[in-house]
């Protein structure tokens, strides 16, 4: 190497580093504001009340997620067992809950840098390769722009979302791994890691399915040439891929339609098809404007099927013209088929809750951001494109920012949804969900009464109806409400829970333990319902039932400060204060601000002196 070659090859070793770096660092700056957010909706049953993240050994437990009520968890082993990472090491802590979410998102931008690099290396810019330097600068364009985008938010600051930018990764470690396999004489060693990421993909998320897919088209496009040089040269490692669906078919049986809001026979596959062509046409339009952002677009069905016709025909066209593409141009082919291969899934797999996400744009959002970069080197001369980069990934951080100022808390982000969305009878629910929570009784019967006008069958907002009564005192019409929604939805385990509450609080305790079983029998690891049924049998002087059902509910909640006290109370009333203290302890420690918890442990502490004099 000549002396005046030193200096670009010192650049180009740097490079890349560099790139990498300021990668994570943009991610963190953007996301910083978003560590102290609550758990929020589907985060409460997949993490707050999951009994089975509460222990890593035995692993069943957490390689075992619960498939009530369709939470996210469900048939999803992977992402099970990384939550109860995070409550091994922190509990219910959040924040470092949406920290593990960013590091992942953070690691899926890296990723894709590599992707990129090593695939626009492979490339040529008019009649000449383009150099390694160029392909750094291009990688790194791509990379930073879609780890900033905040049509990202909701995959990385929902922390239940995980599961996607989870997928997310893996499915990009698969290509990534393959890629290393091609060109590297540690072969073995990248395969392996390619079919141990495929497999880790397709137990965190049924979007993985198209993996194995695109990295065969990846092959062909960018490799071999052809279909049939890829099987000849890699047929084992296309195989070995291939082999991950089984994994993928045994988690999709074993989740039960996941509670009965995917699959088909839950909703006609028609009627769910045709929301699909204006989903896709939003989620592109998102993808280049990124506003209206919104957290829960609900179901919104076609009443005229002829009204989506043109955008039926656009996107069948964008379909067709990516097929075409592959054949005569491989690399943007690749591009559209993989934003068609990725949301596929959740555009043909009916469902009857949502009928839009942002968060499928996850990895769907990498073509476009990728298109974007390509069109841009080619028609922008270098120092203008760099210029329009750093305007770009300046002002997506900015918005990303911003979005996550919606999730500070959850009446922050339901009001935004309600407002952006005024016809969602979910938005509705869980708005008048947080104004219950602060205790703003009379606001938040109206959002359920508002979300019942919108859809009078709807069993959640029933039961927050009634609820909401019963803490008002209007029990005869909470009684009303809670038994409309076991109509509705007899196997509702949280509404015989409030059903038993309500009878309770209306004298009816025989009632009310009836109901708390029956509770129990739908879902036995119901730690709430554990404590109810316990205070009953407390107050009966049914000792030893009581404690049977506060450590039952310790077993799934060890955590649960009103476990904790309920066992400690009830000791200290059967007379074993000494056995009194430690729960009593315990759940100080879980809620340090328990007046009540307090008081009996000094008299527990007082007791217990007594009896050892």
């Amino acid at each position: 190497m000549s002396t005046s070659d030193r200096p670009a090859a010192d650049r180009s070793r740097w490079a890349a580093p560099a790139a990498l770096v300021l990668i994570g660092l943009a991610a963190i700056a953007a996301y910083s504001n978003s560590l102290n957010g609550p758990f929020i909706f589907d985060d409460t049953g997949s993490i707050v009340e999951n009994a089975s993240i509460r222990h890593l050994w035995p692993p069943g437990g957490a390689l075992s997620p619960p498939y009530s009520d369709g939470q996210t968890v469900g048939g999803r082993p992977v992402l099970n067992l990384s939550f109860a990472l995070n409550y091994a090491v922190g509990g219910l802590d959040v924040r470092g809950y949406h920290a593990v979410n960013l590091a992942i998102h953070i690691l899926a931008g890296l990723v894709l840098f590599g992707i990129v690099r090593r695939t626009a290396g492979r490339m040529r810019s008019g009649v000449r390769r383009i150099d390694s330097a160029e392909a750094c600068l291009a990688a790194f364009a791509a990379a930073l722009l879609w780890t900033l985008h905040p049509l990202q938010t909701e995959s990385v600051t929902y922390v239940v979302q995980r599961a996607e930018s989870l997928m997310g990764l893996f499915y990009l470690l698969t290509l990534y791994c393959f890629i290393r396999s091609a060109g590297d004489c540690r072969r073995g060693r990248w395969t392996f890691l390619a079919f141990a990421a495929c497999l880790l993909g397709m137990a965190t998320k049924e979007v993985m399915v198209s993996a194995p897919l695109m990295v065969l088209l990846y092959d062909r496009a960018f490799l071999a040439g052809s279909f049939r040089e890829s099987l000849r040269c890699r047929w084992r490692t296309h195989a070995l891929l291939a082999s991950t669906w089984v994994l993928l078919g045994f988690l999709i049986l074993s989740a039960r339609n996941r509670g009965g809001s995917v699959g088909f026979g839950q909703v006609s596959w028609i009627a769910y098809a045709l929301t699909q062509f204006p989903a896709i046409l939003r989620y592109l339009h998102l993808a280049v404007w990124p506003s209206p952002l919104i957290f829960d677009y609900g179901a919104e069905w076609i009443a005229r099927p002829w009204s989506v016709l043109p955008e039926a025909l656009v996107v069948i066209s964008m379909a067709a013209a990516a097929v075409i593409l592959f054949w005569r141009r491989p690399a943007l082919g690749f591009l559209g088929l993989w934003f068609f291969a990725i949301l596929a899934p959740t555009s043909l797999m009916p469902g009857n809750r949502q009928t839009l996400a942002e968060h499928r744009m996850y990895l769907a959002l990498i073509p476009v951001v990728v298109a974007a970069v390509w069109a841009g080197s080619r028609w922008l001369r270098r120092p203008i494109a760099w210029v329009a980069v750093a305007v770009l990934g300046i002002a997506a951080g900015a918005a990303t920012a911003e979005r996550n100022s919606a999730y500070r808390n959850d009446l922050s982000l339901w009001g935004d949804t309600a407002a952006k969305r005024p016809n969602n009878p979910f938005a509705h629910n869980n708005l008048g969900v947080a104004l219950f929570d602060r205790n703003e009784l009379a606001k938040s019967r109206a959002q359920y009464e508002r979300a019942l006008q919108l859809w009078p069958d709807y069993p959640e907002a029933h039961m927050n109806l009634g609820n909401s009564l019963r803490v008002e005192g209007s029990l005869e019409g909470a009684v009303r409400e809670l038994e409309q929604a076991l109509r509705l939805k007899p196997d509702y385990a949280d509404a015989y829970n409030d059903l038993g509450l309500t009878l309770r609080a209306a004298g009816n305790v025989d009632g009310a333990v009836a109901d708390f079983e029956q509770a129990l029998r739908i879902r036995p690891r119901f730690a709430e319902t554990r404590v109810n049924l316990g205070n009953i049998f407390g107050e009966r002087k049914q000792w030893k039932e009581a404690v049977s059902q506060f450590e039952e509910a310790l077993r799934d909640d060890p955590r649960r400060a009103e476990a904790q006290y309920g066992l400690g109370t009830t000791l200290l009333l059967a007379g074993r204060a000494a056995e009194a203290v430690a729960p009593l302890q315990e759940a100080l420690r879980c809620r340090p601000n328990y007046p009540e918890a307090r008081q009996n442990l000094d008299l527990a502490l007082n007791a217990a002196a007594g009896e050892v004099r």
